[in-house]
């Protein structure tokens, strides 16, 4: 059996319905009965536990042949990443104490970036969990085609795009969160030893002027494409809640600039879903 977490997420459903459309079973671990009915549906074994908890968690990993473990995202962590830390923590003490055959995790593109960002969340994931005492793989994506989504309003409304990720003819590497979960659920059912990092893009990489390339194809209507201008991220993201917006948008200077890149790039398996097919989904 598989345990799965983040199952009512994209990236973690993926695993799932991939693990299940191989005829495997899956234990979906969810933080409460009402998220886990549908994967119950499904007939999958449902576990409840919160990341932080790690008596129910080493409970939920108990037996399994394989874990896959999702991070919550937090685009607005506190200095230190006090809350990462203390789910880490507490993952490792619960795969130990467990003991499953291996763990999958999923991180990103550019954990391995020594300049303080956003992602350096998930370089302190590794480094922690990548002492557990059985093998541990580390998927590094790249940016999520389907982040595209929070644009489908505006450019529907108004026609035009806002792009943070600059300049506008950049490739970019992205992948479709159903790439992610075919391949984190092949994974899963490999055999290595140790620690490995497997990274993970698309067919291509995609630049801003493109996406909005397939926006007007999509709409059939002109969409248009514009930066937002570096000096207003701080007041844009305060404007939305944020309190520390510097590592989110020190995350998007590092793809801007090219330090936030897979550490390996010629070697990166490639999805195969195209932005198109994303963006057909989202609307």
């Amino acid at each position: 059996m598989f345990a799965v977490t983040g199952t009512t997420g994209q990236v973690g459903g993926a695993v799932a319905r991939a693990l299940l459309a191989a005829k495997l079973m899956v234990r979906a671990v969810v933080r409460d009965n009402a998220k886990g009915a549908p994967w119950a549906a499904r007939g999958c074994d449902i576990a409840i536990a919160e990341l932080t908890d790690v008596a129910a968690m080493t409970a939920a990993f108990n037996g399994m042949e394989a874990v896959f473990i999702l991070m919550p995202s937090n685009f607005d962590p506190e200095p230190g990443f006090p809350d990462s830390v203390k789910i880490d923590a507490a993952v490792h003490a619960a795969l130990t104490a467990a003991q499953p055959r291996k763990v999958v995790c999923l991180s990103t593109i550019g954990a391995q970036a020594t300049q303080p960002n956003l992602l350096n969340r998930l370089g302190l994931m590794e480094r922690t969990l990548g002492t557990v005492p059985m093998p541990v793989a580390f998927l590094r994506a790249g940016w999520f085609m389907e982040n595209s989504k929070w644009d489908v309003a505006p450019a529907r409304d108004n026609g035009v795009l806002q792009s943070f990720l600059q300049p506008l003819d950049k490739p970019v590497p992205m992948v479709a969160t159903t790439d992610v979960g075919g391949v984190a659920a092949e994974m899963l059912q490999e055999d290595w030893t140790g620690r490995k990092v497997v990274e993970l893009e698309g067919p291509r990489r995609i630049t801003p002027n493109e996406i909005a390339a397939s926006f007007t194809k999509v709409l059939e209507k002109p969409i248009r494409i514009e930066t937002v201008a570096r000096d207003s991220w701080e007041g844009l993201f305060r404007a939305q809640g944020m309190t520390h917006p510097t590592p989110r948008m020190r995350m998007l200077d590092g793809f801007n600039a090219g330090w936030i890149e897979f550490e390996t790039p010629s070697e990166t398996r490639k999805g195969e879903t195209d932005f198109e097919t994303v963006l057909r989904q989202l609307i």
